[in-house]
């Protein structure tokens, strides 16, 4: 596997995930898309339909890490080189800001119409309104589109919510094939994968929106920043630690625990 292979695939395929899965998390916020209410079954499946095409996408150039909580389980683990680890990071990041662009770009009328809305503005504290963007800390009304955020804020169960979300993910990519002839299963395991990404929605996603990824947090939450939204509000900088540090244990102790009992 070569260093273009895995830039190509990498960049690609996180910014596929990241359109379709941002694009959900659009389409089910604004008023004025037709999935508009549609609710959490359909961002979970939303997510986890983004997962499969960007792992079938990228899954023949890089392996379809999409995930640095992946990659550095999959490098504990043994079956990617250290060396390369830069890279596939570097690929992921870059990957996720332009699949947060072209959500943004897709959904630019909406994005316009909602910021613009009376009821919206209404909602915003007086510093967040159409005066200093800058001064506005905490999530913004289209947050959620770009990045996750707690609806209880405790940073110790914040923490370990996505360490033991992101332990399943990678503990179920790493069985996967176990008891399967040759070697795995393929390009079956994108189908799989993307299975359990829909049930750590289901069932882990409630407190923080199951980030699962540091990436798919930090790159959209880094445009949601530069981009031109008027009366954005701020971009949670204060918990934007959290997607980052949680996923990232939480594929280093699956990779630990692999090692340990399956290897």
């Amino acid at each position: 596997m070569s260093s273009s292979d895995i830039f190509i695939g990498e960049t690609v395929g996180t910014a596929l995930l990241t359109l379709l899965g941002g694009g959900v998390c659009a389409a089910v916020t604004f008023k004025r898309s037709k999935a508009h209410g549609a609710g959490w079954l359909a961002i979970t499946f939303g997510w986890g339909f983004a997962v499969l095409t960007g792992a079938y996408l990228a899954g023949g150039l890089s392996g379809a890490h999409l995930n640095p909580a992946l990659t550095i389980g999959l490098a504990i683990e043994g079956g990617t080189k250290w060396s390369d680890v830069p890279l596939y990071l570097v690929s992921e990041l870059f990957g996720a800001m332009i699949g947060a662009v072209l959500v943004w770009l897709t959904y630019y009328g909406q994005f316009q119409a909602h910021l613009k809305d009376p009821e919206v503005l209404a909602e915003l504290p007086a510093e967040e309104g159409m005066v200093d963007q800058k001064a506005a800390p905490k999530a913004g009304p289209v947050l959620g589109v770009f990045s996750t955020g707690p609806e209880i804020r405790n940073t110790w169960q914040n923490v370990l919510t996505e360490v033991i979300a992101t332990f399943v993910l990678v503990i179920a990519i790493l069985t996967q094939g176990l008891n399967a002839d040759g070697d795995g299963l393929g390009t079956l395991g994108a189908l799989i994968t993307s299975l359990v990404v829909v049930g750590i929605g289901l069932s882990l996603g409630g407190p923080t929106g199951y980030a699962i990824n540091p990436v798919r947090d930090l790159g959209p939450r880094i445009v949601h920043a530069l981009l031109p939204l008027p009366n954005k509000g701020g971009s949670d900088w204060s918990y934007a630690w959290i997607p980052v540090v949680g996923p990232l244990i939480g594929g280093a102790l699956a990779a630990g625990f692999y090692n340990l009992t399956f290897a």
